[in-house]
């Protein structure tokens, strides 16, 4: 663990001066929320994927480039005199405390992880309610589709709109797969696109019922993809061949080696 030199503070005077209009940078001071907005996309991403991949000596670089971007925007809205970073601090230290009511109490927690679970969803449910907002709105259309597939199942479960287990799941998937099948003989592309979505939805909704992260799934399958297909690339380069001379026979063959050895 390297020791502090540098405080909150010095970042956000370090901010204040990148974005100071006679003598900050040039191209900081030209940036907005919205062109801000996939870079701090970006480098959530790549929180997560440096947490997945255990690589935690790159963490703390990861976690500070998210940081960064949390300074970036609330400088920039207090230039439009919305708030500043104070103010984020605040608004997210009464609303971790809010729905924490068992910590107020200044001794030891006596609830389950279950029941502070619970808590924080009822409260956060009692708040979207005093903004009269449906159950199912708040989520971003900017996170990704099975994050937000999994989270719109969550919270319909909450009020009993789900199957009791798993059959039913399955069952819905063969069901959407059939469709699938059908939508491919009309050859109407919208409607195979929408079969596939439905397919996908009910494929993450098994996900849920199984208690995996669908999006945590798919991004370990990438990564085991990319690993054997790497593999595969490796063998065929060591043969003096590239991958279009050869067939799909050898190639998965070359698979099923990956395979066998962890990858």
């Amino acid at each position: 663990m390297s020791k502090p030199v540098h405080s909150l503070d010095d970042l956000l005077q370090l901010m204040a001066r990148l974005r100071d209009p006679q003598t900050g940078s040039p191209w900081d001071r030209q940036q907005t929320f919205h062109t801000i907005a996939p870079y701090t996309l970006e480098e959530a991403y790549e929180v997560v994927d440096a947490i997945e991949r255990g690589d935690f000596v790159h963490l703390e670089d990861e976690l500070g480039d998210l940081l960064y971007q949390v300074v970036y925007h609330a400088r920039m809205a207090e230039e439009q005199g919305m708030f500043d970073f104070s103010g984020v601090v605040n608004r997210l230290v009464d609303k971790i405390q809010r729905r924490h009511p068992d910590l107020l109490t200044g001794t030891p927690s006596q609830l389950t992880a279950e029941q502070v679970h619970n808590t924080w969803d009822q409260v956060k449910a009692q708040e979207k309610a005093e903004k009269q907002l449906g159950l199912l709105d708040g989520l971003s259309d900017n996170l990704p589709a099975l994050v937000v597939a999994q989270k719109l199942q969550d919270k319909a479960a909450r009020v009993n709109f789900d199957w009791p287990d798993v059959r039913p799941v399955l069952a819905k998937m063969r069901e959407e797969l059939d469709e699938i099948e059908e939508a491919m003989v009309s050859g109407n592309q919208d409607e195979i696109k929408g079969e596939v979505g439905d397919f996908l939805f009910a494929a993450t909704n098994l996900a849920r019922h199984l208690k995996v992260d669908a999006e945590q799934a798919v991004r370990g399958c990438n990564r085991k993809f990319r690993n054997r297909f790497a593999y595969i690339e490796q063998v065929v380069a060591a043969q003096g061949k590239t991958m279009d001379e050869c067939s799909l026979e050898e190639l998965d063959h070359f698979w099923d080696e990956a395979k066998k050895q962890g990858l």
